[in-house]
């Protein structure tokens, strides 16, 4: 799963990366790889994987990840291709969910593109590019609908009804995610069309260092200006983040947060924001090789959640062996926990749960 990093040039959104790339920025088991220049995958962290390696003491502990990726900088008319606005928008067209850093913070000595700092502005401008964008997209959709409507036909007559809410919506400058429409109209003839703006979005209020625990006058606006858009907002020092970064030692950095009155690095509240905002949850495997974390998405079933550690899992599941994350806790090992009758055997049907702990039984 992919989220992306937008905003206007000079907002933060590199340093934002760069504090994500930076390993050193949690504790020493939270690796990043940069794949590309611009894209790297960073673990979700999850202290429930210590506290399963504290019992099982396996060789190794492999965490969830999610893909970061940092797209660069929109400026206005990138809808009809101005400055990087093609590459921007197909960029962006190719991540799960969008990650939207807003400047909320005053500093002379960094120019903003439009001349003064406004959050709202900002992501009304990146708003009306992606818009645009979407307009196209519903505009052509539309040309063959209404044609096959004409006819009579009452599923593109369904179709067209849909469509134009979304493009009614997207002309008063609505993006797709906050337009009002039915569940069966956005899964049948909304989703499908992959719009720009539908995707689950995540506002990063980048502050200063004074605002970094309680935010300030700029974030509130911004709160108010999502209200109706089931967003998730996070407010992060980007610049006091990348001084955290530049410690030597965890001790150092534990410290820098408490005398800021944080308990973690907000990156790290961000990645597990982004986990929630992608709509994904873990399971674990446990065992002497390995203790796990699985990313599925909400919902999955056993046999779809044994799907994502081998195709030959879901294809010939018969069954899994499922104990939940506080009991295994409790009873300190999987031994204890069968013993106590906590273990579960559960079918095709059983929808796993988030800390499940899980072992499958197949046969291809």
């Amino acid at each position: 799963m992919k989220a992306g990093i937008v905003g206007l040039p000079n907002v933060g959104k590199s340093t934002l990366f760069n504090c994500l790339s930076n390993a050193k920025a949690q504790s020493a088991n939270f690796p990043f790889c940069t794949i590309e220049p611009n894209i790297g995958v960073v673990n979700v962290p999850d202290s429930r994987l210590q506290k399963l390696e504290a019992i099982v003491h396996p060789e190794r502990v492999l965490p969830a990840t999610v893909e970061i990726v940092d797209i660069a900088g929109l400026v206005k008319g990138a809808s009809k291709g101005e400055g990087l606005g093609n590459q921007f928008l197909g960029n962006i067209r190719e991540t799960d969910a969008i990650l939207h850093v807003l400047r909320c913070f005053d500093n002379d000595n960094i120019v903003h593109v439009d001349g003064s700092v406004d959050p709202i502005r900002d992501k009304e401008t990146i708003d009306m590019e992606l818009q645009l964008k979407d307009l196209e997209t519903v505009d052509k959709k539309l040309d063959k609908v209404i044609r096959a409507a004409k006819t009579g036909n009452k599923e593109a007559q369904k179709e067209e009804s849909a469509l134009m809410k979304v493009k009614l919506g997207l002309e008063a400058g609505v993006s797709v995610r906050a337009i009002a429409l039915s569940d069966d109209e956005r899964k049948e003839f909304v989703k499908p069309l992959q719009f720009i703006t539908d995707k689950p979005v995540m506002y990063v209020c980048n502050v200063d260092e004074e605002a970094a625990v309680t935010g300030n006058e700029y974030v509130e606006r911004v709160k108010a200006a999502v209200a109706n858009e089931k967003a998730e907002i996070v407010v992060l020092a980007v610049g006091t983040e990348a001084d955290i970064t530049e410690l030597e030692t965890y001790e150092e950095r534990q410290m820098f947060l408490e005398d800021l009155g944080l308990s973690e690095p907000g990156s790290a509240k961000l990645i597990r924001v982004a986990y929630r905002l992608l709509d994904l949850e873990t399971y674990f495997t446990a065992g002497v090789k390995e203790v796990r974390a699985w990313t599925i998405p909400v919902g999955a079933t056993a046999p779809q959640a044994a799907g994502v550690i081998h195709t030959d899992f879901e294809k010939g599941f018969i069954r899994a062996e499922v104990i939940s994350y506080d009991d295994y806790i409790a009873y300190g090992s999987e031994a204890k926990v069968k013993e106590a009758g906590k273990m579960r055997v559960e079918g095709k049907d059983y929808i796993v749960q988030d800390g499940d702990v899980m072992h499958f039984r197949f046969n291809v």
